[in-house]
């Protein structure tokens, strides 16, 4: 298969709605990472999305929408705290788990009762979405287990051949997948962190949200996935990272010690210099909006670089930084040390 690279523009945008309207699936940005989107309401054009990736179908998939009349068919009802978190923080970067509807997919589910939903704000996945006139099912348009592009340029590194169309609307601004949270249970639970964080959601809905356990440890066996992101190992490069814990000064020793041939280091801006190994930056230490910007792309570079061990500076485990620590850990299949 040829794969087309095109920038986002009216004809493109049209293009690709044609493509999903014939059941076939196209790459496209949104503001958090670029998806792989097929129509939500095609269980065959979903499989695809599975074949593109590399991804087992035990996974679930987010819905993207761009008007919550798109909700009808797709969930059975809109709980009062979806509600409320729609009206804050929609369109953006937050996908709600709510009980599915009869319309959408099983492949879409895989297999539970509950479907995730979100109403993204970039300007070209909305067009699509509009000129389709579907609701699109769309994971992260990499191969599986590697780190999320944020650019099309990545996207075609991994889909070249994989799939028909990428549309190129430029970086993403997020930089990590969205917050994905469940209401589908007695108590409101954050599943995935991202860009909006439980804090800002507490406020909204005016309770305690709780958190998941699979987001700081891995998956207890036996245990399903309930959302994109769960899993034991994702987002990683080839090399093997490892999350190292200690301040600078600790770190560089640890880096020191450890290092071998091919060693690498992730660390925060202005740091590189005081390290013993090549360094791959990733934002500013007190700014989970930076390092979410710049962490997959940081990942990709590693492995352009040659790194075989990667040792990589800890994030904050809260705000912003929540979200980078949780797919780090992930990078790092729960690798961590203590300098």
């Amino acid at each position: 298969m040829e794969t087309l690279l095109e920038k986002a523009n009216e004809a493109s945008i049209a293009k690709a709605a044609e493509l999903l309207k014939q059941g076939e699936i196209v790459a496209i940005p949104t503001e958090t990472v670029y998806g792989i989107a097929a129509s939500a309401f095609d269980g065959n054009a979903v499989k695809k999305i599975f074949e593109a990736k590399g991804r087992p179908q035990d996974n679930p998939l987010i819905v993207h929408i761009d008007r919550l009349e798109m909700l009808d068919g797709l969930v059975s009802r809109v709980p009062e705290g979806a509600r409320k978190l729609a009206e804050a923080f929609w369109p953006g970067p937050l996908t709600i788990i709510m009980p599915r509807g009869d319309k959408v997919a099983d492949e879409v589910c895989a297999g539970l009762d509950t479907v995730a939903i979100r109403m993204p704000s970039h300007p070209v996945a909305r067009a699509v979405i509009a000129a389709s006139g579907l609701p699109l099912a769309a994971p992260s348009a990499n191969l599986s287990g590697s780190p999320s592009p944020t650019c099309a340029h990545y996207v075609m590194s991994d889909m070249d051949g994989r799939l028909p169309l990428i549309l190129d609307g430029g970086d993403c601004q997020v930089g990590v997948e969205s917050t994905v949270i469940t209401l589908a249970g007695e108590t409101p639970m954050l599943l995935r962190p991202g860009y909006i964080t439980k804090e800002q959601m507490e406020q909204v809905l005016g309770e305690e949200v709780v958190l998941s356990g699979a987001i700081l440890a891995k998956l207890k066996e036996g245990e399903t996935a309930r959302s994109p992101g769960m899993k034991y190992k994702h987002y990683a490069p080839k090399a093997e990272v490892t999350i190292v814990k200690g301040d600078l000064a600790a770190f560089a020793a640890y880096v020191e010690q450890h290092k071998a041939e091919h060693t690498l280091c992730l660390c925060f801006t202005g740091e590189a210099e005081q390290l013993p190994v090549p360094c791959v930056e990733y934002g500013a230490k007190d700014s989970g909006a930076e390092q979410a910007h710049a962490l997959f792309t940081a990942l990709r570079r590693l492995d352009e670089l040659g790194a075989k061990q990667v040792f990589a500076r800890c994030p904050a485990d809260t705000g912003v930084s929540l979200a980078v620590y949780n797919r780090l850990l992930r990078a790092a299949a729960f690798r961590v040390v203590e300098a």
